[in-house]
C-alpha cells in the first residue's frame, strides 16, 4: 500500500479533492492537510512520517513546508504539482488536472521507494 500525502493552505479544496480522488485507487492509500494554522486539518509531523510521497500544490507550499518541517522530511520526496488555487471542491478540471500529473509519477513510486530505502 502506497500512502500519498497531499498538501495546500487551507485544506478545504484542492488537496481533499487529491485525497478523495486517489483513495478510490486501489493499492493507495490518500490523506491530506493544510499548511495553514485554520487549515481544516492542519499539517503534522505525524502524516509526514506516514507518508511514502508528499504533493505540495504550489511552490510557496514547498518553501513552507521545507522551513516549518525539515527534520520529518528525511528521506522523503516532495512533489510541487503546480495547482492554482482557482478551483472548488471536486470540480472536473482540477480532479483530471491531478490524474495527468500524479498518476505518471506513481508508476515510478516503487523505484523511487527503493532508492529512498538505501
Amino acid at each position: 500500500m502506497k500512502k500519498l500525502l497531499f498538501i495546500c493552505s487551507q485544506n478545504r479544496l484542492r488537496s481533499p479533492t487529491a485525497e478523495a480522488v486517489f483513495s478510490d485507487y486501489e493499492g493507495l492509500e490518500a490523506e491530506s492537510a493544510g499548511l495553514d494554522k485554520e487549515a481544516v486539518i492542519p499539517l503534522c509531523s505525524e502524516a509526514l512520517e506516514w507518508a511514502d510521497i508528499i504533493f505540495v500544490m504550489e511552490k510557496s507550499h514547498r518553501r513552507k513546508l521545507s522551513q516549518r518541517f525539515q527534520p520529518w522530511l528525511k528521506n522523503k520526496r516532495v512533489v510541487c504539482l503546480d495547482i492554482p488555487d482557482e478551483y472548488e471542491y471536486m470540480e472536473p478540471t482540477l480532479i483530471e488536472l491531478l490524474k495527468q500529473k500524479v498518476l505518471p509519477l506513481l508508476r515510478t513510486l516503487p523505484l523511487m521507494l527503493l532508492i529512498l530505502a538505501k
